[in-house]
């Protein structure tokens, strides 16, 4: 057979059904090396980087593992006690107490069988507290979950025991040991010494020291705020081994210890404390009993006891008041409520919170007088030794001003009248103070304030300054134009402790401290800190500054006598509370008129200060009831008591004063 030309491949078409078979070159070859240089090269990393984990990091990373497992707690430190002056007495200590805690990185997240919201609810219903509350407070804490929510505090063992027996359906809660405030004296000082709470976000950025976290209990008001520092302690670390649940499966390892808080010691008497909170309750009811206009209003007051050589405080009483364990656990508002510490309630229980003593602000009424005398002697004004009239009214400018004992109608000079406390004798000297050149300033305002009116004492828990008022003060603040001028009336008015003078009881006993020693002594109530039995800070008391200059102590003598003559003379305003008393007692009745927005009318302050004994003065009361009518009613029989425990004598019958400012 002849050979067909083109051979077989040109004699048979191709078929299009067919492709033509895959040929390698040499550019796939290339692609196929790259390839598989990268394979072998992430193969290689993968088994270098399993090798680095398990051989060279494997301990390291186990560590990490572990503490995984480990929660770490912060461990409150027992905050310092306070004491009394007699440091045997504990005015404020320390009881543990259970707490529930809510950690917010150990709650279930989004999605998860039970819900966050579902174990809070539950919590809530265990704990009998608000679920909305709870679950606002743990959405809080985003920002800080590594810290816990406190949930509750004062847990009953039910409760605990309840959340205890059932962990698993409570992941991220926690019962814990906390420590609270005790008081072992019940309401003995309650505004003084204060209360803890719970750190303030403002608190906490406020802090220089950073040691202040979420859930950390510091000083609200008081003693417990203004020695905070000292009391706080210093908090530890302990670490919690736990499984995934958040269990716990290990006890707390405490790595370092909480380090307890400091001593405070005050200078409060305890004994004497009790004896003035019995004196002002006491004070309170003989108003209500003497039946005189406005005293059935009678519903508080303040005392004050103080060391009228260094400013020790020695009693602080305020009425009404509160038991202070209402701040300390578990605070609600139902208990601060029923005790008045709430917006709502505090009108209507005649603000409970108020420590008087230091933050209550009265016109002094007459127991301001004798600056009105030592303005009038230091600006040349007033002779001691002159005669003026007393009378039962005097008229300026056609106005009648009043003397408070409308019989009154004798010539008398200085000591006299401090006696028998004639207003319109210290109008005359308020007239004449008044008609001085202007370039005497404004006397009775300047010694006012020289001894500590207008302005803050000092005291470490803070008071009102209260206000001494000027010309210049009164044209700023009143809006009649006929107002703001200062006239004859306005010096007679402050002359006798009244007008717009508004001062503290603090303020008043520091003043007749300044009478009685010729010094201005600032009050505190710091005695010192303890450390383990050791003074590691004394008390800070600034040294008592002399009043007056040259020839001022003659001065003083003269209202020292006329004091005297208050509670000795015959006709003295409180001689018959303190003329039979065995120690010797110098001091002034004062009755002043305070405007009730509530009743739209006048009620009588009932005021007395002095202090004791005359020739050595060891001691300084001040006592003021509210709406408690004369001095010599309620006031001074209150002040008596105190006396009475400081100088440790039995009680005594005395009479009622029913002649008295």
């Amino acid at each position: 057979m002849p050979e067909i030309p083109g051979g077989l491949g040109s004699f048979i078409p191709g078929d299009p059904r067919t492709r033509e078979p895959w040929h390698v070159n040499q550019q796939t070859i290339l692609r196929a090396g790259i390839l598989g240089a990268i394979a072998i090269a992430l193969f290689v990393t993968l088994i270098v980087r399993l090798w680095a984990l398990q051989i060279i990091s494997g301990n390291e990373y186990l560590r990490i593992a572990q503490d995984n497992q480990v929660r770490t707690v912060r461990l409150q430190a027992p905050r310092g006690s306070i004491v009394a002056k007699d440091s045997s007495v504990v005015l404020v200590g320390n009881r543990l107490s259970r707490e529930v805690l809510v950690w917010y990185a150990e709650l279930p997240g989004k999605g998860n069988r039970p819900t966050r919201y579902t174990v809070l609810k539950k919590l809530a219903h265990v704990l009998n507290i608000r679920p909305h509350r709870l679950y606002r407070e743990v959405e809080q804490r985003k920002i800080d979950p590594l810290n816990p929510v406190v949930a509750k505090v004062d847990v009953n063992r039910w409760q605990g025991d309840y959340i205890l027996e059932r962990a698993d359906q409570f992941p991220g809660v926690e019962v814990a040991s906390r420590y609270v405030r005790t008081y072992p004296h019940g309401w003995l000082a309650a505004q003084t010494l204060g209360y803890v709470g719970s750190a303030t976000t403002g608190e906490i950025k406020g802090d220089p020291s950073g040691l202040i976290k979420p859930g950390d209990l510091v000083g609200q008001y008081g003693i417990e705020a203004a020695f905070d520092k000292y009391l706080r302690g210093t908090p530890g670390v302990a670490s919690q081994r736990i499984d995934s649940q958040g269990r716990p499966q290990s006890g707390l390892v405490a790595n370092p210890e909480p380090q307890p808080g400091d001593t405070v010691q005050l200078t409060l008497d305890s004994g004497l404390q009790s004896a003035a909170q019995k004196a002002l309750k006491d004070g309170i009811q003989a108003a209500i009993n003497s039946h005189c206009t406005g005293c059935w209003n009678a519903n508080g007051g303040a005392i004050v006891a103080l060391d009228p050589n260094d400013g020790s405080v020695l009693a602080l009483a305020s009425s009404p008041s509160y038991p202070p364990d209402v701040y300390s656990g578990h605070v609600s508002n139902r208990k601060l409520a029923r005790w008045g510490l709430t917006t709502a309630t505090a009108a209507a229980a005649n603000y409970p919170a108020i420590n008087r003593a230091t933050s209550g602000l009265y016109p002094p009424g007459s127991t301001f007088k004798p600056v009105t005398a030592i303005a009038g002697m230091q600006n040349g004004v007033l002779n001691p030794d002159q005669n003026l009239h007393c009378t039962g009214m005097m008229k300026v400018n056609g106005h009648p001003f009043h003397n408070w004992d409308p019989n009154a109608n004798s010539m008398i000079n200085l000591p006299t009248a401090l006696a028998i406390s004639c207003d319109t004798y210290f109008y005359q000297i308020a007239l004449r103070i008044y008609g001085l050149p202007s370039r005497f300033g404004e006397p009775l305002q300047r010694w006012a304030k020289n001894f500590g009116l207008g302005r803050h004492t000092g005291i470490e828990i803070g008071d009102y300054a209260g206000l001494v008022p000027t010309k210049k003060w009164q044209a700023q603040h009143y809006k009649a134009p006929q107002d703001r001028t200062w006239k004859p009336g306005d010096s007679i008015l402050l002359s006798i402790g009244q007008k717009d003078l508004q001062v503290t009881p603090l303020q008043m006993a520091r003043l007749y401290a300044g009478i009685a020693t010729g010094k201005l002594v600032y009050p505190h109530l710091l005695a010192s800190v303890l450390r383990d039995g050791r003074v590691v800070q004394a008390g800070a008391s600034k040294v008592a500054t002399t009043i007056g200059g040259s020839g001022f102590s003659q001065k003083l003598d003269v209202i020292r006598s006329g004091l005297y003559l208050a509670t000795h003379d015959p006709l003295g305003t409180s001689t018959p509370v303190f003329g039979t008393f065995p120690v010797p007692i110098a001091g002034k009745t004062g009755t002043a008129e305070k405007w009730s927005e509530q009743y739209k009318s006048w009620f009588d302050q009932s005021w007395w200060c002095g202090y004791g004994p005359v020739d050595k003065p060891e001691i300084v009361v001040c006592a003021v009831i509210e709406n408690g009518g004369h001095g010599g009613t309620a006031a001074a029989p209150a002040a008596r008591e105190v006396f009475q425990h400081f100088f440790g004598l039995k009680n005594s019958t005395y009479a009622m004063a029913t002649h008295s400012d």
